[in-house]
């Protein structure tokens, strides 16, 4: 391997390093219901966006709760000896992409076959904290006014 190829690798692991992800595959509810429920907690501290989720009607919510749950749990296991309370976390970003849709046949009248599609998604979550990036911003902020 190259030298511009193996120091990029490291920096694509260092850059993992600080994201705390989980994902949920193949849910089977269609895209467009889970993301209304994912917009209501994108960029919401986990603790409030736990609450949201946690009295949500929608069938959505408590498999997101959970999500976040587990990216919590990531955070946790990257960062033992921290306190959750200190690192201010938020959802930095949550994605709800489209997974397979099952095809199946419904009878219809005078011999016909409707096509109904049963379809799944991939939430994907990212949390983020607020501690670690605010020395960034000011670094940023330095280097534009000067």
């Amino acid at each position: 391997m190259g030298r511009r190829k193996r120091e990029s690798a490291n920096a694509q692991q260092e850059a993992k390093k600080t994201l705390y992800v989980a994902k949920l595959r193949n849910n089977p509810t269609s895209p467009r219901k889970t993301r209304l429920v994912a917009d209501m907690v994108r960029g919401v501290d986990v603790d409030k966006a736990l609450g949201i989720l946690k009295y949500c009607p929608r069938e959505s919510a408590p498999k997101m709760y959970k999500l976040i749950l587990s990216a919590v749990a990531n955070w946790q296991a990257k960062n033992e000896g921290a306190r959750l309370e200190d690192s201010q976390l938020y959802v930095k970003q949550i994605m709800v992409d489209e997974g397979r849709t099952m095809k199946r046949m419904r009878t219809a009248p005078q011999g016909r076959g409707y096509r109904i599609r049963k379809r799944s998604n991939h939430i994907t979550v990212i949390l983020g904290s607020r501690v670690e990036e605010a020395p960034k911003a000011e670094v940023k902020a330095e280097v534009e006014t000067k």
